[in-house]
């Protein structure tokens, strides 16, 4: 099967152009033209058929100072990219509980396992301590339909560091200022380069020239710090464990729902970069011809240590080091960061492209282009001063769709989160949704035996109360202010948290793939804590 990135691109950028002005980039009283990254995320299936199965733009992240507060109401990162593939864990989950509830009989995407696939997992498996190949998930991804992502900028972190030293006045690698000891002789502080540890994190864009390394964001050394990681980071960690979240690969089993393709602008993709960033040097496919940067990207592939045979890369439960291949478009965003008044038209796709509609066999025919529609907010009058856009969306095939700002719904604030100011790709809102569709199994002996387990890992459901949505810090017992209790502490008590369900045994699988990859590959990953306290 041929992927056509352009098919591809063009998709998510109709289905972004569909949605209402509200949702979108506009341009300021002031001229000011706002952009913002898209990313979406594509399902084709063995007969060529195109679905965007979510979509989002968005370009921020929360900062560390506020984790403790989010309570799992607030998207902690919402860089396109990684709310794309929040949204497609969504609809997924969407899509399982229309099967298991019976609303819908079959899935173009997903199917039920039969009870012989599940019947290797030994009964109780919760209580037991070898869950390390665990695979009673109800659904599993179909083989025979592949995944593709499109971002419309260049993943932020080491994918993109060669893109970002060319956009700088001077290219020259920044050097490290060392400092000698203080004597009366000592000289002056020499700056000179200095490679740093694999294991040191780096924030933003600090020392561009070190290069294979983990970094955080934001990229911006004046915004408050975090320790989320980058998005070239984190797609990294995909091709080990799976578009899938840990909430549901409980439900779907992960074997094939890998991402297969990353499309990216042509003006936005540098070979040596994404080869170092995600390629294991075995010969993944690129969009380029140049043998000298195929050579060097191969000998600096992060990702290496994972393809060798002493690497332990057998993790079990369907989890497996899977490389996406890079392609690239000549299509740019309308609302890019860079000029688009001249941009090519993209060739024709299907109409409703959210249902699975037939392509044509042949390429496109480029003397009938049918370009998307852009609001003349998008287009024209932008002139060329930019600025980012504030504002975050996401979109479902399910249907969900949603305008975000500062990590929460449009016209809450982060400050005083609570469930009804939570996006549906929260933390809160996906284990709420896990949860549902675990209520909704039990077909079958062996599923309701599955579903038991799957449903004991998620913990008991608790409906949404008054007492539920009081803000975080809110007291809700008299007494002096040192027995007041919140909310968070009150709703903990004798109940699962956030953080019991990820370290649940039955993800042992998903665990083991998680270190093995943040040893090997990815080393100086921090993990970022401070919201798994909370429970449902």
């Amino acid at each position: 099967m041929t992927t056509n990135p352009d098919l591809i691109a063009s998709l998510v950028q109709r289905e972004f152009q569909r949605l209402p002005s509200k949702r979108k980039p506009v341009v300021r009283d002031n001229g000011l033209r706002e952009w913002v990254p898209l990313s979406g995320i594509v399902a084709e299936g063995a007969d060529g058929r195109l679905t965007c199965l979510s979509l989002a733009t968005g370009m921020k992240c929360l900062p560390s100072s506020k984790l403790s507060r989010a309570q799992g109401n607030v998207l902690h990162d919402w860089h396109a990219e990684i709310l794309a593939i929040r949204a497609f864990n969504c609809f997924v989950l969407d899509e399982c509980q229309a099967l298991a509830n019976g609303s819908k009989s079959a899935s173009e995407f997903i199917r039920r396992r039969s009870g012989s696939e599940m019947s290797a997992t030994p009964d109780s498996a919760v209580d037991r301590d070898d869950c390390a190949d665990w695979h009673g998930q109800p659904f599993a991804w179909r083989d025979d339909v592949l995944l593709h992502m499109y971002c419309s900028e260049a993943p932020c972190g080491d994918a993109s560091m060669e893109l970002t030293m060319a956009s700088q006045a001077d290219a020259t690698p920044w050097a490290v200022v060392t400092t000698p000891q203080k004597g009366p002789s000592s000289p002056a502080p020499v700056p000179i380069a200095i490679p740093l540890e694999p294991a040191t994190p780096l924030l933003g864009r600090g020392y561009f020239s070190q290069l294979g390394v983990v970094r955080r964001k934001p990229s911006r050394g004046d915004a408050p710090p975090t320790l989320s990681k980058s998005c070239s980071d984190k797609l990294s960690l995909r091709q080990c464990v799976s578009l899938l979240s840990s909430l549901t690969s409980l439900i779907v089993r992960p074997d094939h729902a890998y991402i297969a393709t990353l499309v990216l602008p042509k003006s936005q993709y540098s070979a040596s970069g994404c080869r170092r960033a995600f390629s294991d040097g075995q010969g993944q496919e690129y969009d380029d011809d140049d043998d000298d940067d195929i050579e060097a990207g191969s000998q600096q592939a992060r990702m290496a240590p994972l393809a060798l045979p002493d690497s332990g890369a057998g993790w079990g439960g369907g989890y497996k080091f899977q490389p996406f291949s890079v392609k690239t478009t000549d299509l740019e965003f309308a609302f890019s960061r860079r000029s688009t008044t001249t941009s090519p038209s993209p060739p024709p796709v299907p109409s409703g492209s959210f249902s699975p509609s037939p392509l044509p066999n042949s390429s496109p025919d480029p003397t009938t282009p049918t370009p998307p529609t852009t609001d003349r907010s998008s287009v024209s009058e932008r002139g060329n001063k930019i600025t980012p856009s504030n504002l975050s969306t996401a979109l479902t095939a399910s249907g969900r769709e949603e305008t975000t700002l500062n990590g929460v719904l449009q016209g809450r604030k982060a400050a005083d989160a609570d469930i009804r100011g939570a996006s549906f790709a929260s933390r809160r809102r996906m284990w709420s949704l896990a949860v549902e569709v675990a209520n909704s199994l039990g077909g079958g002996l062996r599923e309701a035996s599955q579903a038991q387990d799957i449903q004991e890992v998620y913990g008991a459901v608790v409906p949404a109360s008054p007492s539920n949505l009081l803000p975080t810090g809110t007291s809700t017992e008299p007494g002096p202010a040192s027995e007041t209790k919140t909310r968070a502490e009150i709703e903990t008590q004798g109940r699962k948290t956030y953080a019991a369900v990820k370290g649940a045994p039955l993800l042992r699988s998903r665990q083991r793939a998680k270190e093995a990859a943040r040893r090997l590959a990815l080393r100086g990953w921090v993990r970022n804590t401070g919201d798994e306290g909370f429970a449902l």
